[in-house]
């Protein structure tokens, strides 16, 4: 039971709408996968049967693969989109994009981006593609993003690095990325995924600066209320990528936040509280699942009619986490979905 809130607790103010009627705010989900048919990276990879039913299942139920800079850009200006609107994009491209991802989408004719890790494409490393490939796949409906020049994690400071040195080695780092990818394709997209999904508020501030749209890791859908410094993409690794799971996530719909608030995802709290408030004019919500990584379902425990609080059973460890929260919609199998990423400093992960 969350008996007290601990003074200094990190909190996350969100303000949700819940069981309204289903014309809402224009949406979208964003799906992201890494390794096509590559059974040495199982954390990163999805399996190409699995991959062709994802491909199928869109096909069949009529779902709207989009350009993510149509999407996007509908999504700011708080333009109509379809129902069941999808964006595809991969992250660090590899290999396997170019040789299993591609020929699939390009017979269906739906466009993708990929996000680019410039170095490693410069220095040729044999399990990535290279920069004739993907001008080849510019003419059939790729677009390119930024995924850094060097895919670190950009949020960690060097040892005996300063603050000012941080930012300038991280500016220059994705200006570089930006700049070669503008040399070799002619066009790029201003948006640029956080290698591992990791930033924080001071990264998304200078993302926000260099006049650039971020994109994370942490899972749910893009909503025109959405922070466009950290959007949410559902990660589709095979751990998380069968049927019955993806059909939830592709017929999802954003948590209907009248504002984002300004919040730190870096914590050295072990069990942060998140905060839901939910708008006063709207019906009472009826249910609210929350989860947190590795532990399962957890509290949410109601302050008043319209406010509650989440907070982890355990400890989260260190490194990645995430509470999870969704609750259901006026429209029968589909869920609204709210993930709030967690990273607690020690933890040493390089998988993307």
């Amino acid at each position: 039971m969350l008996n007290k809130i601990v003074s200094g607790s990190l909190i996350l103010w969100a303000v949700i709408i819940t069981n309204i009627a289903f014309a809402q705010q224009p949406s979208a989900v964003g799906l992201m996968y890494h390794h096509f048919g590559e059974k040495g990276y199982p954390s990163t990879n999805i399996q190409l049967k699995r991959f062709e039913q994802h491909l199928q299942y869109l096909e069949q139920e009529g779902f709207q693969v989009l350009a993510l800079t149509s999407v996007l850009s509908a999504l700011q200006q708080g333009e109509a989109l379809p129902d069941k609107t999808v964006v595809i994009t991969m992250d660090d491209a590899y290999r396997s994009v170019y040789t299993e991802a591609y020929p699939r989408l390009k017979q269906r004719g739906w466009p993708f981006t990929v996000f680019v890790s410039t170095d490693y494409i410069d220095k040729r490393y044999s399990n990535y593609m290279n920069w004739e490939q993907m001008r080849e796949m510019q003419q059939h409906g790729a677009s390119f993003g930024n995924h850094s020049r060097s895919h670190e994690h950009l949020i960690r400071r060097h040892p005996d690095e300063t603050e000012l040195e941080w930012r300038k080695r991280i500016k220059d780092d994705i200006n570089y990325a930006q700049q070669r990818l503008k040399d070799e394709l002619n066009t790029v997209i201003d948006v640029i995924a956080y290698p591992y999904g990791e930033y924080d508020l001071t990264l998304a501030k200078i993302v926000e600066s260099l006049d650039l749209i971020g994109m994370g890791q942490h899972s749910g859908a893009m909503g025109s209320n959405s922070d466009f410094r950290f959007l949410p993409r559902f990660p589709m690794a095979e751990a998380f990528a069968g049927m019955d799971v993806f059909i939830t996530k592709v017929r999802s719909l954003p948590m209907p936040l009248t504002q984002t608030p300004e919040f730190d995802p870096v914590t050295t709290e072990t069990r942060p509280i998140l905060k839901l408030v939910f708008d006063k004019t709207q019906p009472t919500i009826k249910q609210l699942n929350c989860f947190a990584s590795g532990q399962g379902q957890i509290e949410a425990q109601q302050v008043n009619e319209f406010e509650y609080l989440i907070q982890a059973r355990k400890d989260l460890p260190s490194g990645r986490s995430r509470y999870n929260c969704t609750a259901p919609t006026a429209q029968r199998g589909r869920f609204f979905w709210f993930s709030q990423p967690w990273i607690r400093p020690g933890g040493v992960e390089t998988e993307d």
